[in-house]
């Protein structure tokens, strides 16, 4: 029997823990909040953790995803971090 090579250690479907660090502004979680509802319809907005930097300055949002799919993370991750708003996407 011949195995197919994985293009990702990720098993899906799964739970996926993302960490997105913007700059602090009214808008910033719930842009996060749309761009990602976008991709998961489902995505509940209040298990999103919070913590802000200990200047005052960026905030980073915890994010965990269930998702079905290499692709359709990689499509989340591209859109967040491609977005203007996002500093960095862990």
């Amino acid at each position: 029997m011949v195995q197919e090579k994985k293009d990702t250690l990720i098993d899906f479907p799964c739970d996926f823990p993302i960490k997105i660090i913007g700059i602090v502004s009214e808008e910033f979680t719930s842009v996060i909040v749309d761009i990602i509802q976008k991709h998961l319809p489902k995505f509940d907005a209040h298990k999103i953790e919070m913590k802000g930097s200990s200047g005052g300055k960026y905030i980073s949002l915890t994010c965990t995803l269930h998702v079905v799919s290499k692709n359709q993370l990689d499509d989340i991750y591209r859109e967040i971090s491609s977005h203007p708003m996002t500093k960095f996407v862990l």
